[in-house]
């Protein structure tokens, strides 16, 4: 009966022994799992130098976290520099006294600057998204000339009446296309040439 009962002592010691062996790798790995899916990709698990499938499976998700954190890096870059470029094409079309209006394919508005807003005389609120005509469907003729006739550019002088006054604006509306030639969207920018007009009324 003793020795019996030495034989299930050491039995069930083994199979604990064993277990552990086996949890405590397991259990890393889903701590580690957590840290992951909380952002942490610095995560790692201990490793040993067995050919078993735990030690497999801890290679292969210590590879897969380097992999993603190299990504996530990359990816940072990219939007660091995007932005960064976002921010000088804003600061440069700020500048620009001349109103400058992109349109995606579908006639929307992607940016506008400051001078094109103060020209058409819209209010403060953001115009991102809006369609050209909404905002100016003056523009209409001219758009439906480059979209119609196929051309890369179309020019126009266009008069639009805001908050009671009219202005004479020289429009133009080119396209913009990707590197296979298909077309993007459009490129409209304009100038006040009101004055330039009256003066050649009086002359």
């Amino acid at each position: 009966i003793v020795f019996a009962m030495l034989l299930i002592l050491a039995a069930v010691w083994v199979g604990l022994w064993f277990a552990e062996r086996i949890a405590q790798p397991v259990g890393q790995l889903a701590a580690a799992a957590q840290r992951v899916g909380a952002g942490d990709l610095e995560s790692r698990v201990q490793v040993d130098r067995d050919d078993d499938e735990i030690s497999m499976l801890g290679r292969v998700f210590n590879q897969m976290t380097r992999q993603l954190k190299g990504q996530r890096d990359a990816l940072l870059d990219v939007n660091k520099t995007s932005e960064a470029g976002r921010r000088q094409f804003d600061s440069v079309l700020s500048g620009v006294t001349s109103g400058v209006i992109g349109l995606n394919v579908s006639e929307e508005i992607d940016f506008i600057n400051p001078a094109a807003s103060e020209m058409l005389k819209l209010d403060k609120s953001n115009h991102i998204g809006n369609s050209l005509l909404k905002i100016a469907p003056e523009f209409e003729n001219l758009l439906l000339k480059i979209k119609g006739e196929k051309v890369d550019v179309a020019r126009r002088e266009i008069q639009v009446s805001r908050r009671g006054g009219s202005e004479n604006l020289l429009v133009r509306i080119a396209t913009r296309e990707n590197n296979k030639g298909i077309i993007e969207g459009y490129v409209v920018t304009f100038d006040d040439v009101t004055d330039l007009v009256n003066a050649q009324r009086m002359a």
